[in-house]
Protein backbone atom coordinates (compact mmCIF):
# COMPACT_ATOMS: atom_id res chain seq x y z
CA UNK A 1 0.00 0.00 0.00
CA UNK A 2 1.02 3.50 -1.03
CA UNK A 3 1.27 5.62 2.46
CA UNK A 4 -1.07 8.27 2.55
CA UNK A 5 1.22 11.03 3.53
CA UNK A 6 3.47 9.59 0.47
CA UNK A 7 1.05 9.91 -1.78
CA UNK A 8 0.36 13.66 -0.67
CA UNK A 9 3.65 14.42 -1.64
CA UNK A 10 3.73 12.19 -4.97
CA UNK A 11 0.40 13.18 -6.94
CA UNK A 12 1.03 16.55 -7.60
CA UNK A 13 4.13 16.17 -9.11
CA UNK A 14 2.15 13.06 -11.71
CA UNK A 15 1.15 14.51 -15.18
CA UNK A 16 -2.44 15.66 -15.42
CA UNK A 17 -4.28 13.26 -18.44
CA UNK A 18 -5.94 15.40 -20.78
CA UNK A 19 -9.54 16.00 -19.52
CA UNK A 20 -11.32 14.42 -22.64
CA UNK A 21 -8.94 11.44 -24.16
CA UNK A 22 -10.44 8.54 -26.26
CA UNK A 23 -10.78 5.23 -24.84
CA UNK A 24 -11.09 3.47 -21.54
CA UNK A 25 -10.44 5.95 -18.70
CA UNK A 26 -6.66 5.08 -17.29
CA UNK A 27 -6.07 2.93 -14.40
CA UNK A 28 -6.03 5.94 -11.45
CA UNK A 29 -2.51 6.62 -10.79
CA UNK A 30 -2.29 5.58 -7.45
CA UNK A 31 -3.00 2.11 -8.12
CA UNK A 32 -0.15 1.83 -11.12
CA UNK A 33 2.03 3.23 -8.24
CA UNK A 34 1.21 0.31 -6.27
CA UNK A 35 1.89 -1.81 -9.07
CA UNK A 36 5.06 -0.63 -9.92
CA UNK A 37 6.27 -0.62 -6.24
CA UNK A 38 5.01 -4.58 -6.22
CA UNK A 39 7.63 -4.71 -9.29
CA UNK A 40 10.44 -2.94 -7.38
CA UNK A 41 10.50 -5.28 -4.42
CA UNK A 42 9.38 -8.27 -5.31
CA UNK A 43 11.26 -8.60 -8.91
CA UNK A 44 8.94 -10.28 -10.93
CA UNK A 45 8.27 -9.91 -14.90
CA UNK A 46 6.17 -7.15 -15.90
CA UNK A 47 3.77 -9.72 -18.11
CA UNK A 48 3.36 -11.90 -14.56
CA UNK A 49 2.07 -9.19 -12.69
CA UNK A 50 -1.46 -10.38 -10.66
CA UNK A 51 -4.19 -8.74 -12.70
CA UNK A 52 -6.20 -10.08 -8.68
CA UNK A 53 -3.84 -7.39 -6.68
CA UNK A 54 -6.01 -4.62 -9.39
CA UNK A 55 -3.04 -2.63 -9.74
CA UNK A 56 -3.87 -2.97 -13.88
CA UNK A 57 -1.54 -4.91 -16.17
CA UNK A 58 2.29 -4.99 -15.98
CA UNK A 59 2.36 -3.15 -19.22
CA UNK A 60 0.17 -0.90 -18.16
CA UNK A 61 2.45 0.17 -15.27
CA UNK A 62 5.61 0.06 -17.68
CA UNK A 63 4.19 2.68 -19.40
CA UNK A 64 3.03 4.83 -16.35
CA UNK A 65 6.94 4.27 -15.25
CA UNK A 66 8.03 5.59 -18.62
CA UNK A 67 5.45 8.56 -18.61
CA UNK A 68 6.58 9.53 -15.02
CA UNK A 69 10.02 9.02 -15.76
CA UNK A 70 10.19 11.53 -18.75
CA UNK A 71 8.16 13.79 -16.40
CA UNK A 72 10.97 14.11 -13.99
CA UNK A 73 8.70 12.54 -11.25
CA UNK A 74 11.09 10.49 -9.21
CA UNK A 75 13.94 12.85 -9.11
CA UNK A 76 11.48 15.60 -7.50
CA UNK A 77 10.06 13.31 -5.16
CA UNK A 78 13.65 12.45 -4.07
CA UNK A 79 14.74 16.33 -4.10
CA UNK A 80 11.63 17.07 -1.80
CA UNK A 81 11.97 14.24 0.53
CA UNK A 82 15.93 15.31 1.02
CA UNK A 83 14.28 18.84 1.36
CA UNK A 84 12.05 17.82 4.81
CA UNK A 85 15.35 15.55 5.68
CA UNK A 86 17.63 18.45 5.71
CA UNK A 87 14.37 21.11 7.27
CA UNK A 88 14.47 18.45 10.24
CA UNK A 89 18.21 18.89 10.85
CA UNK A 90 18.93 14.60 9.24
CA UNK A 91 21.73 15.17 6.79
CA UNK A 92 25.07 15.28 7.57
CA UNK A 93 26.64 17.57 5.62
CA UNK A 94 30.45 17.91 7.20
CA UNK A 95 31.09 14.86 4.92
CA UNK A 96 30.00 12.64 2.17
CA UNK A 97 30.80 9.11 1.02
CA UNK A 98 31.11 7.56 -2.50
CA UNK A 99 31.43 3.94 -3.43
CA UNK A 100 30.12 1.52 -6.22
CA UNK A 101 28.73 -1.94 -6.06
CA UNK A 102 28.56 -4.46 -9.22
CA UNK A 103 25.48 -6.39 -9.98
CA UNK A 104 24.02 -8.79 -13.14
CA UNK A 105 22.47 -7.06 -16.14
CA UNK A 106 20.39 -9.89 -17.27
CA UNK A 107 19.46 -8.23 -20.49
CA UNK A 108 22.25 -6.04 -21.65
CA UNK A 109 21.35 -2.91 -23.13
CA UNK A 110 22.74 0.48 -22.39
CA UNK A 111 25.30 0.88 -20.06
CA UNK A 112 26.30 -2.67 -19.14
CA UNK A 113 29.69 -4.08 -19.60
CA UNK A 114 31.95 -7.10 -18.88
CA UNK A 115 31.81 -7.59 -15.32
CA UNK A 116 35.87 -7.83 -13.67
CA UNK A 117 34.28 -9.19 -10.71
CA UNK A 118 31.69 -11.24 -12.29
CA UNK A 119 33.01 -14.08 -14.37
CA UNK A 120 32.85 -11.53 -16.92
CA UNK A 121 29.36 -11.51 -17.53
CA UNK A 122 27.43 -8.03 -18.61
CA UNK A 123 26.78 -5.83 -15.76
CA UNK A 124 26.41 -2.71 -14.95
CA UNK A 125 27.77 -0.58 -11.33
CA UNK A 126 25.72 1.26 -9.24
CA UNK A 127 27.76 4.48 -8.35
CA UNK A 128 26.37 5.90 -4.73
CA UNK A 129 27.24 9.02 -2.80
CA UNK A 130 25.69 9.31 0.59
CA UNK A 131 25.79 11.80 3.27
CA UNK A 132 27.48 11.29 6.20
CA UNK A 133 24.65 9.09 7.73
CA UNK A 134 23.88 7.47 5.16
CA UNK A 135 21.25 8.91 3.22
CA UNK A 136 21.12 8.60 -0.74
CA UNK A 137 22.34 12.02 -2.08
CA UNK A 138 22.67 10.37 -5.66
CA UNK A 139 23.14 7.55 -7.79
CA UNK A 140 24.62 6.91 -11.16
CA UNK A 141 24.01 3.79 -13.37
CA UNK A 142 27.34 2.74 -15.57
CA UNK A 143 28.59 -0.34 -17.30
CA UNK A 144 30.30 -2.81 -14.73
CA UNK A 145 33.89 -2.41 -16.04
CA UNK A 146 33.69 1.80 -15.67
CA UNK A 147 36.66 2.52 -12.86
CA UNK A 148 34.98 4.06 -9.60
CA UNK A 149 37.27 6.85 -9.86
CA UNK A 150 35.84 8.45 -13.33
CA UNK A 151 32.35 9.21 -11.34
CA UNK A 152 33.79 10.85 -8.44
CA UNK A 153 33.00 14.62 -10.45
CA UNK A 154 30.18 13.15 -11.27
CA UNK A 155 28.76 12.00 -8.27
CA UNK A 156 29.41 15.38 -6.52
CA UNK A 157 28.33 17.56 -8.73
CA UNK A 158 24.93 15.26 -9.44
CA UNK A 159 24.23 16.33 -5.58
CA UNK A 160 20.82 18.39 -6.26
CA UNK A 161 20.26 21.30 -4.73
CA UNK A 162 18.75 20.40 -1.42
CA UNK A 163 16.41 23.01 0.39
CA UNK A 164 14.75 22.91 3.88
CA UNK A 165 17.08 25.48 5.45
CA UNK A 166 17.53 29.53 5.70
CA UNK A 167 19.80 30.86 2.83
CA UNK A 168 20.45 29.29 -0.73
CA UNK A 169 19.70 25.40 -1.10
CA UNK A 170 23.13 23.03 -0.26
CA UNK A 171 24.49 20.99 -2.85
CA UNK A 172 28.18 20.67 -1.30
CA UNK A 173 29.62 18.58 1.68
CA UNK A 174 32.79 19.94 3.80
CA UNK A 175 34.64 16.83 3.09
CA UNK A 176 34.61 13.28 0.58
CA UNK A 177 35.46 10.31 1.90
CA UNK A 178 36.54 7.66 -0.23
CA UNK A 179 38.93 4.37 -0.72
CA UNK A 180 41.76 3.43 -2.76
CA UNK A 181 39.12 3.32 -5.76
CA UNK A 182 38.85 6.64 -5.66
CA UNK A 183 42.40 7.62 -5.55
CA UNK A 184 43.41 10.58 -8.37
CA UNK A 185 45.06 13.61 -7.67
CA UNK A 186 43.56 15.48 -10.82
CA UNK A 187 39.85 14.25 -8.25
CA UNK A 188 41.51 15.64 -5.57
CA UNK A 189 42.50 19.16 -6.69
CA UNK A 190 38.57 19.54 -8.19
CA UNK A 191 37.25 18.50 -5.08
CA UNK A 192 39.50 21.63 -3.56
CA UNK A 193 38.26 24.06 -6.25
CA UNK A 194 34.72 22.65 -5.36
CA UNK A 195 36.06 23.54 -1.76
CA UNK A 196 35.48 19.93 -0.65
CA UNK A 197 38.17 18.56 1.30
CA UNK A 198 38.90 15.09 -0.01
CA UNK A 199 39.95 12.42 2.41
CA UNK A 200 40.51 9.56 0.06
CA UNK A 201 43.02 6.61 0.97
CA UNK A 202 46.34 6.08 -1.55
CA UNK A 203 47.29 3.22 -3.29
CA UNK A 204 50.17 1.46 -1.90
CA UNK A 205 49.92 3.33 1.69
CA UNK A 206 48.20 2.38 4.97
CA UNK A 207 44.25 3.09 4.44
CA UNK A 208 43.39 6.76 6.41
CA UNK A 209 42.84 6.00 10.03
CA UNK A 210 39.20 5.63 10.86
CA UNK A 211 38.16 6.30 7.17
CA UNK A 212 36.48 2.38 6.95
CA UNK A 213 34.21 3.44 10.49
CA UNK A 214 33.21 6.49 8.76
CA UNK A 215 32.58 4.88 5.17
CA UNK A 216 30.53 1.87 6.01
CA UNK A 217 27.33 4.23 6.04
CA UNK A 218 27.66 3.91 2.08
CA UNK A 219 28.37 0.04 2.07
CA UNK A 220 25.20 0.17 3.91
CA UNK A 221 22.55 2.54 1.63
CA UNK A 222 24.13 -0.06 -1.32
CA UNK A 223 22.87 -2.79 0.42
CA UNK A 224 19.53 -0.92 1.43
CA UNK A 225 19.17 0.25 -2.28
CA UNK A 226 19.96 -3.91 -3.27
CA UNK A 227 17.30 -4.98 -0.49
CA UNK A 228 14.75 -3.93 -3.42
CA UNK A 229 14.93 -7.11 -5.62
CA UNK A 230 14.73 -4.95 -9.34
CA UNK A 231 17.89 -3.35 -8.27
CA UNK A 232 19.76 -6.47 -7.00
CA UNK A 233 19.64 -7.23 -10.91
CA UNK A 234 19.36 -5.09 -13.77
CA UNK A 235 16.21 -6.62 -16.03
CA UNK A 236 15.83 -3.23 -18.05
CA UNK A 237 17.53 -2.59 -21.06
CA UNK A 238 16.86 1.24 -21.31
CA UNK A 239 18.71 3.27 -18.33
CA UNK A 240 16.55 5.82 -18.29
CA UNK A 241 13.90 3.03 -16.61
CA UNK A 242 16.40 1.22 -14.52
CA UNK A 243 17.00 4.97 -12.80
CA UNK A 244 13.11 5.66 -12.43
CA UNK A 245 13.34 2.55 -9.75
CA UNK A 246 16.68 3.74 -8.36
CA UNK A 247 15.32 6.97 -7.52
CA UNK A 248 12.15 5.39 -6.32
CA UNK A 249 13.97 3.34 -4.14
CA UNK A 250 16.27 5.98 -2.57
CA UNK A 251 13.18 8.13 -1.88
CA UNK A 252 11.42 5.60 0.13
CA UNK A 253 14.90 5.35 2.19
CA UNK A 254 14.83 8.92 2.50
CA UNK A 255 10.92 8.45 3.44
CA UNK A 256 11.59 6.00 6.24
CA UNK A 257 14.43 8.03 7.63
CA UNK A 258 11.50 10.79 7.89
CA UNK A 259 9.36 8.52 9.70
CA UNK A 260 12.29 7.40 12.11
CA UNK A 261 14.43 10.15 12.99
CA UNK A 262 17.48 9.48 14.02
CA UNK A 263 18.16 9.35 17.75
Amino acid sequence: MVDDDLWALIEPLLPPWPEKSPGPRPVPDRLCLQGILYILYNDIAWQLLPLELGFGSGQTCWRRLDRWQQAGVFDQLHRILLAELNAAGELDWSRACVDGSHIRAKKGGADTGLSPVDRRKTGSKHHLICDGRGTPLKVITTAANVNDVTQTLALVDGIPPVAGRPGRPRRRPDSLLGDKGYDSNPARRELRKRRILPVISRKGAPNIKGLGKLRYVVEQTLALLHQFKRLAVRWERRTELHDAFLSLACSLICWRRLKKPHP
